[in-house]
Order: structure tokens, then sequence, then C-alpha cells
């Protein structure tokens, strides 16, 4: 006796991912991270007197997530961090982050 199983799939959904905005106002250029709890990834750059949109990884937001950013200042010790917020797939959170 055969069998045959078939897995089918209707139109694929795709989530537009959630984008962090930094206004770096400093004249350091600063890694900057995501938290999700105690779990943190590392986003990318956002150069000193610019403004950098940086997108949110999939598996960090997939609903209505609450994150809290972190900057760290290369060639610095001082670090930036922003108040917790809730975000959701396709929103955009503008970060500002002032000149010591």
């Amino acid at each position: 006796m055969a069998s045959a199983c078939m897995y089918s799939r209707g139109p694929q959904q795709t989530q537009e991912s959630a984008v962090v905005e930094v206004d770096n106002q400093g004249v350091l250029d600063m890694t900057v991270y995501v938290m999700r709890g105690a779990e943190r990834v590392r986003l990318g750059i956002a150069g000193g007197l610019k403004k950098t949109a940086l997108p949110l990884p999939a598996n960090i937001v997939f609903g209505p997530t609450t994150l809290r950013f972190v900057a760290d200042p290369i060639g610095s010790n001082r670090n930036s961090v922003s108040d917790e917020i809730t975000v959701s797939p396709g929103d955009t959170v503008t970060w500002t982050i002032r000149p010591s």
C-alpha cells in the first residue's frame, strides 16, 4: 500500500521588520545593541553626528515586544541606554542620543 503526504502553503505572508532610527548627536560613533530581557543583540554602528536606520531582527520583534536600546561609544566608556519601549513589526522607533 502506497501513501503520499502533501504540504501546501497559501500565499506567503511577509512581515515587515521594525526599524530603529538612531539620531546620534554626539561626535563619537556608537555600536548599537537591542536588549529583550537579558538578551543583547548587536544591530550595527551609528555614526557620529548622523541619523542611521538599523533594522531589528525578526526573531527579536515578532509581535508587541518590550525592548531597550544601548549605545556603546567607540573610544569612550559612557554608554547611553534608552527607556523600555514596546515595539511591533513594521514600527519605526526614533532614538536620539544627546552629546555628553
